[in-house]
C-alpha cells in the first residue's frame, strides 16, 4: 500500500511537513543511492528523532513514495514536456529524469507510483495517446513507460555492450551487426518509442 492510499492524519501541532521529508529523502537518495536511505538517516537530516517521522510516515516505503513524487514534481524538463510536447518527448524526458535519479527505477519497480506528480504525468501522457474510451492508449502508455524504465535500468550495460567481447562462432550475425556500430542508448530508445508510438 502506498503513502497516498493512507495519508496519516496530523495529531501533533509540530508534525513534520511531508514536503520537508520528501526533500530530505531525495537529497539522501541522490547522494547515496537507494540503499543509502534509512529512517534514522532521514531523521538526522531533518534534525529530529526517528520517532517523529512516524507522525507522517508508516515506514521507509512511505518516505520513498514521497521522494519519488517530489523528484518528478520538481523536474522542470519533465513538467515542460508534459505541458508542451508529444508523447515520445514526454517519455524521453522521463528517461533523462530516471538517469538523474537512478534510485527512482528501484522504487517504481517495487511500487506503482500514485503520487500527484506521477498521476499528472500519466494524465498528460495518456491524453497524447488517444481517446479515453479506447482500450489502446492505456496499454500503449504501459508498454512505452516499461520500455523507458527498462532502458534507464540497463543504460550502464548498454554503454558497455559494444566493448564487451563476443563470439563469432556462436553468434555470427549478431557480432557482424555489433561491428557495424550502433547508436547510443538514448537514440536507440528514441527510435523504439517512435516505432511503438507512431505519430503520437
Amino acid at each position: 500500500m502506498s503513502y497516498w492510499e493512507r495519508v496519516k492524519p496530523v495529531r501533533r501541532v509540530r508534525a513534520l511537513d511531508p514536503d520537508a521529508i520528501a526533500r530530505a529523502a531525495v537529497g539522501i537518495l541522490d547522494a547515496s543511492g537507494f540503499d543509502g536511505l534509512s529512517l534514522r538517516g532521514l531523521a538526522q537530516a531533518l534534525g529530529t528523532a526517528p520517532a517523529s517521522l512516524y507522525s507522517r510516515v508508516n515506514g521507509l516505503a512511505d518516505a520513498l513514495d514521497l521522494a519519488l513524487d517530489h523528484a518528478l514534481a520538481h523536474d522542470a524538463a519533465v513538467q515542460r514536456a508534459v505541458r508542451e510536447e508529444e508523447a515520445a518527448e514526454i517519455l524521453l524526458a522521463l528517461y533523462r529524469h530516471l538517469l538523474a535519479h537512478p534510485w527512482a527505477v528501484r522504487v517504481i519497480a517495487a511500487r506503482p507510483p500514485r503520487g500527484p506528480a506521477y498521476l499528472a504525468f500519466s494524465e498528460g501522457l495518456s491524453a497524447r495517446l488517444g481517446e479515453p474510451d479506447a482500450a489502446t492508449p492505456l496499454w500503449t502508455a504501459y508498454a512505452a513507460t516499461n520500455l523507458v524504465i527498462g532502458s534507464a535500468l540497463t543504460r550502464q550495460a548498454a554503454q558497455l555492450e559494444p566493448r564487451t567481447p563476443g563470439d563469432d562462432e556462436v553468434a555470427p550475425v549478431y557480432e557482424e551487426l555489433r561491428r557495424r556500430g550502433s547508436d547510443g542508448p538514448e537514440d536507440v530508445l528514441r527510435q523504439a518509442l517512435h516505432t511503438l508510438l507512431g505519430n503520437a
